[in-house]
């Protein structure tokens, strides 16, 4: 087989790379600025360098692709790793612990050719949403074509908690941002970390240096958590964060997104004295001050209308949906979220 040494251009959905001999690791903060995103065990960089949302994207008509790994310290954990084609999941495998490399068949006559009119199909393998994954190189067949067709598609970038990172996802084209982006055939940027949306300044500044056509901010789950924000601090922090991210993305449609269900959270005062519902309230009357002043194409949308108490019974914990539950987000955000916000 012809090996491709990874690179940079041939990932999707990164804000960094971690390169060393070995291989290249996609990081979705800025590794050289690691220092300036404080949080207690340094735990918003530790879910940074999990790969949510992060794929590689390329054309060939290789009937074998294999991609070099460094395996990754997993326990007994096994990670999945899919193969897409437009909307289409093509393929699933899982990896072992200590496996160092994933193996896909396809028929490229399935595939679809590059709008680019490259008549190779394109294709995406995605990373395992949760573990760090160093990528050494990706492997086709002896005399098979590849290419890095240019991506017109539409770019958007999703921030939110661990329901938006979705650790428990089926796998990782099966998150509610891959499955949502994938029927719309958007160009995804994943930046949910597990118990770490607390709106900081400098991920506001991630964001707003980011490359985006559409955006959207699920918030307030993390915030009622781990009570980081109260009733004088809250509004101000998601102000403060679109403009930010207005200041580099002035006319690009916003989505707020208020928390999902989680029924023993609803009515619960955390250690600041808000409830889950107090946060809907202040997200709402955020936006509402930001769209005052002017920002028309800022929206905001209910979570309870993409996961409601309905549902309920898709969260084994309380708190964060199933497999099938993660699904069900990406096709509601498909449904009722998207439209409003693509151009």
């Amino acid at each position: 087989m012809t090996t491709i040494v990874a690179g940079e251009v041939l990932f999707q959905g990164a804000v960094s790379f971690d390169r060393t001999a070995e291989g290249l690791a996609p990081v979705r903060l800025p590794v050289a600025q690691a220092g300036l995103f404080p949080s207690p065990d340094d735990m918003l960089m530790q879910r940074a360098w999990s790969p949510s949302g992060v794929r590689l994207r390329f054309a060939t008509d290789s009937s074998r692709l294999r991609v070099s790994i460094v395996p990754a310290d997993t326990g007994e954990e096994q990670c999945i790793f899919d193969l897409s084609c437009g909307a289409r999941i093509l393929d699933s495998r899982t990896v072992a612990p200590g496996s160092d490399q994933v193996d896909f068949r396809l028929d490229p006559s399935s595939g679809n050719a590059s709008a680019s009119g490259n008549d190779l199909p394109v294709y995406e393998i995605w990373l395992h949403q949760w573990h760090p994954t160093r990528v050494s190189s990706l492997q086709i067949d002896d005399g098979a074509r590849f290419a890095l067709p240019p991506d017109d598609r539409p770019r958007w970038v999703a921030y939110g908690s661990s329901i938006s990172m979705c650790r428990t996802a089926a796998s990782p084209a099966r998150t509610w941002p891959a499955v949502a982006a994938r029927e719309h055939g958007l160009a995804l940027t994943s930046l949910g970390f597990g118990g770490q949306c607390h709106l900081d300044p400098l991920v506001g500044m991630v964001l707003r240096d980011l490359p985006a056509d559409l955006m959207t901010l699920k918030l307030g789950i993390n915030v009622y958590g781990g009570g980081s924000l109260n009733v004088r601090s809250y509004p101000a922090a998601v102000i403060g964060l679109v403009r930010i991210i207005r200041e580099r993305h002035p006319r690009i449609p916003i989505g707020v997104i208020t928390s999902i269900i989680s029924p023993d959270r609803e009515r619960t005062p955390n250690a600041v004295g808000c409830t889950l519902e107090d946060y809907r309230a202040m997200t709402r009357d955020a936006v509402e001050r930001l769209r005052r002043a002017g920002d028309e194409t800022l929206l905001l949308f209910e979570g309870t209308d993409l996961f409601g108490e309905a549902d309920a019974q898709l969260l084994p914990d309380g708190l964060h949906p199933n497999p099938e539950g993660y699904e069900l987000i990406g096709k509601r955000v498909a449904e009722l979220v998207l439209p409003a916000l693509i151009r």
